[in-house]
């Protein structure tokens, strides 16, 4: 019991850790998708104008 109750708190951080990159990654993935979709829709009003 004592060997759980050294590695527990080392396992907790680490699936902190895991989760907060996870959420990290998620949020730069979908800032870069709505850049690209910005980019996507200046680049067609450019190359119609009205």
């Amino acid at each position: 019991m004592e060997y759980v109750a050294v590695i527990v708190p080392s396992v907790g951080v680490g699936v902190l850790f895991f989760f907060a990159m996870k959420a990290i990654f998620n949020a730069d993935r979908a800032e870069r998708e709505a850049l690209a979709a910005a980019e996507r829709e200046a680049a067609q009003k450019d190359e119609f104008p009205r």
